[in-house]
């Protein structure tokens, strides 16, 4: 089995792969105007309207309702990423932090509330954990 994706459910497919495409610098790939795709080496990130609920089983997912769920981003250095994205990004949760495990996060709020993070390895241990 291989984890390949997880999907956002968003009002506003438009606004949130342009925030997307803005933060990640990557192109993404619209199949319609309801469904686009941020595709990575190892995982894609799907941007689905509403309309696209009810093929799946109706009221299953909501917009702007995700409380649990940290998208995650590895970046080459997560301190040159949080400057560029100063200014655009309007909900930083937190500036870039060391944490225990090993990385160094910036956390930060999509449009529709979805927590995103960006890290990069910074302990030999972790460095050798996400050594591609």
């Amino acid at each position: 089995m291989d984890f390949v994706s997880i999907r956002i459910i968003t009002s506003d497919v438009a606004r949130l792969v342009e925030f997307y495409e803005r933060a990640t610098g990557m192109q993404a790939i619209r199949a319609t105007e309801d469904f686009a795709e941020l595709r990575t080496a190892g995982a894609t990130l799907a941007i689905a309207g509403t309309r696209t609920v009810p093929l799946f089983a109706p009221g299953s997912a909501r917009p702007a309702d995700n409380h649990s769920v940290i998208i995650e981003f590895l970046v080459d250095d997560v301190d040159r990423v949080h400057q560029n994205l100063t200014g655009f990004v309007t909900d930083f949760v937190n500036v870039p932090t060391t944490m225990p495990w090993g990385n160094r996060s910036l956390l930060f709020r999509d449009p529709d509330g979805n927590l995103v993070n960006f890290f990069t390895p910074v302990t030999p241990e972790a460095i050798e954990k996400f050594a591609r």
